[in-house]
């Protein structure tokens, strides 16, 4: 077995037992990474020579018995995270040549632990879409199926992941941009709580709902990274300041009792049958382990994608202001400035960006502000209570990740409602604030991977990571790779 299809508890023994060296890992993964990346594209750029420089750094570390779960990890972060000194695009023409003058606080923690970056992954321009084919550099393809996408907006992690192209990566999730591309390509995927993980440094979306989180080959890596990058920052006023417990000390614990909630509105028409006859056979499993499933209700559920689209869309019109080729980025030629303004937009956005800014700022606007974004607030709200009172009786709710496998490239490109249906089962855990995980449950008939969603109560990253763990052990679906 290649060193790059290992997992970082696996790598860490070897490290640290001085078996293998860190320049060694990072030969399998930029190996693999020569050989498959011009059919997956799940980067947008690559950092060879500077990982090879942090691999001395962590091998100097190891020599030295100073090392963390980390060190030495060649890890791949999302390209919408400040990295100092390399690009940082956002998968935008309007940032094509931004290089950040600092660090971001997750990549800046994987820093003090040793991890060594990769690359910068490929995503929706902006985290603006649910398949990774609104890059403004180019669509990345699903490891499983080349001519399907791999979803997003983390699609790049994702893919990246999936392929063995790192050992593990950073994702962003605002509506479920890890969850979901973690379910369609058959990796883990972690969203915390919000202010769980400093956003510091991440570019922004909607920031009352954009929140930084793992996607990893199993459940051990996925609470290893959130170990490493959980915490409070004062440098993020929305960072909460609470203790972290250690989350790979609950794996392997009992869930012999544990009330997971079934929400009968996360089982709709239309959802493909392969992914709901493998949710409910990961239902029927976690209950022969112990766990109680209890039928729940949330009531508001159905409104989740229209409240999403009116705060998040207000966010990102607010947001993506400062995006005017005036201090950094692209700038168009113009005769004034407000010629500028206007060129520099029209040129440096996508066509979906584009559109979520105008329906942002319509939902703003004057005469329609009460309308729109307050009553978006309020039913918020409602969603928020859901959980509330469905937490009073269970300690997680289990629900499908995403009603479909992965679809065509192409296929919803031109239908931009089809596309945000694609995230109809991970908005409202946004919208809520709650953390929620992304599991490999099964696939499908034509060998797509399915993905199984635990959502936990507030801070409780714990049960989830504990429950998914117990699942995982007993299933065999997270060991099938691609077959590239």
């Amino acid at each position: 077995m290649k060193l790059n299809e290992l997992t970082i508890s696996e790598l860490r023994r070897l490290l640290d037992n001085r078996e293998v060296k860190p320049q060694e890992v990072l030969n399998d993964v930029y190996g693999r990474i020569d050989a498959v990346e011009d059919k997956v594209k799940s980067y947008i750029t690559i950092t060879r020579d500077s990982a090879y420089e942090m691999a001395k750094d962590a091998e100097q570390s190891i020599i030295d018995n100073k090392t963390s779960l980390l060190t030495g990890i060649p890890v791949a972060v999302k390209d919408n995270m400040c990295t100092k000194g390399i690009l940082t695009t956002c998968a935008s023409k309007i940032l094509y040549n931004f290089i950040p003058p600092y660090e971001s606080t997750v990549t800046e923690r994987l820093k003090e632990q040793g991890y060594i970056l990769t690359g910068k992954t490929n995503l929706d321009e902006f985290a603006m879409g649910s398949s990774t084919e609104n890059s403004g550099f180019h669509a990345t393809r699903n490891p499983w199926d080349l001519d399907r996408v791999p979803g997003g907006s983390s699609g790049g992690s994702a893919a990246a992941v999936a392929a063995d192209e790192c050992i593990a990566a950073l994702g962003s999730d605002t509506g479920g941009s890890i969850r979901q591309p973690a379910a369609l390509c058959g990796v883990v995927g972690l969203k915390p709580t919000y202010g769980r993980v400093s956003r510091y440094g991440l570019v922004a979306f909607a920031s009352s709902l954009d929140q930084i989180g793992p996607i990893t080959k199993n459940i051990t890596d996925a609470a290893i990274m959130l170990n490493a990058i959980a915490g409070h920052d004062p440098n993020d006023s929305t960072s909460a300041p609470i203790d972290v417990p250690d989350f790979v000390k609950v794996l392997g614990q009992e869930i012999k009792g544990l009330k997971i909630g079934i929400p009968k509105e996360y089982f709709i028409d239309g959802m493909d049958r392969d992914v709901e006859e493998s949710v409910h056979s990961a239902i029927k499993k976690l209950e022969s382990l112990g766990a109680i499933p209890v039928e729940v209700s949330m009531p508001h559920t159905s409104y989740a994608v229209a409240v999403y689209y009116i705060l998040a869309t207000s966010e990102a019109s607010s947001n993506l202001a400062r995006y005017d080729g005036v201090k950094y980025g692209f700038r168009a030629d113009a005769k004034d400035l407000l010629e500028m303004y206007m060129n520099t937009r029209a040129h440096g956005f996508g066509s979906e960006v584009k559109r979520r800014i105008m329906l942002g700022t319509y939902a703003l606007s004057a005469g329609y502000y009460d309308a729109y974004y307050k009553k978006g607030q309020q039913v918020r709200t409602l969603i928020k209570q859901d959980f509330d009172n469905a937490f009073k009786k269970v300690d997680a709710l289990v629900t499908p990740t995403s009603p479909t496998p992965a679809f065509k490239i192409g296929e919803k490109a031109t239908d931009p409602l089809q596309m945000y249906l694609s995230d109809i089962f991970t908005i409202s855990v946004n919208l809520a604030g709650v953390p929620a995980i992304s599991i490999p449950c099964g696939f499908t008939q034509d060998n797509l991977p399915i993905g199984l969603q635990i959502i936990g109560k507030y801070f409780d990253e714990g049960s989830i990571l504990k429950i998914a763990y117990a699942y995982e052990q007993s299933t065999e679906w997270h060991l099938r790779r691609p077959n590239l």
